[in-house]
């Protein structure tokens, strides 16, 4: 009896890949999990430095570097709300309300060196404003005080070389010609005066120290 021959063995067909979204989708998420664990960690343990005090301060003081102590400590989103290395400056700061010792110098709690000898004033100037006059432009403040006549009397300067904080706005648009708000900086030593020529409602007017370069 003839024998047949074995059958030839089959070529094995490669399985085409199957790819399910779902397992996608949750591969996905698993990344993200790990990723946001991994930024709140990292968060939590970023340090800055922000100023300490070595000793009681009180309001008045003036403090600068040798006053204060460099602390690396972990704030969170609280970081603005103290004086972070950056934030002293060359002139020091000023002390507004008490801080203790040791402890870490919040930014409420100081202000510039200049608000000692500067305080903000707001006056009303009759009249258009050059147009040189702005924020941050230097200008002498003249005054003209009321008479009984219903008139003025001569003009002299209030407060020289004074500090334009801003124009005041009404409505999105600046005030008329009629009259102009303006906020000021002038030393501590002519509020007094400034707040009388306000309260007799005498005619006030700015003339600019220097004309613009070009102007």
């Amino acid at each position: 009896m003839k024998r047949s021959s074995p059958a030839a063995p089959r070529e094995r067909v490669p399985r085409s890949f199957w790819f399910d979204p779902r397992f996608g989708l949750g591969l996905a998420l698993v990344v993200a999990s790990i990723t946001g664990v991994v930024w709140l960690v990292s968060a939590a343990d970023r340090t800055v430095e922000v100023w300490a005090a070595r000793s009681a301060l009180s309001p008045g003081d003036l403090v600068t570097g040798d006053d204060l102590a460099l602390r690396s400590v972990r704030l969170g989103d609280t970081a603005d709300l103290y004086v972070g290395a950056g934030m002293l400056g060359d002139s020091g700061l000023v002390v507004t309300r008490a801080v203790a010792a040791g402890e870490l110098v919040p930014a409420s709690a100081v202000g510039a060196p200049e608000g000692v000898q500067l305080a903000s004033v707001v006056v009303t100037v009759r009249g258009d404003l050059p147009q040189s006059v702005e924020s941050g432009s230097v200008v002498d403040l003249w005054s003209a005080p009321q008479t009984d006549e219903r008139g003025f009397g001569p003009p002299a300067v209030l407060v020289g070389s004074a500090t334009v904080v801003r124009v005041l706005e009404a409505d999105g648009l600046i005030v008329g010609s009629a009259q102009v708000g303006v906020e000021m900086l002038v030393p501590r030593s002519r509020i007094a005066a400034v707040l009388e020529a306000i309260a007799n409602s005498d005619a006030m007017s700015l003339v600019p120290v220097s004309l613009p370069v070009g102007g």
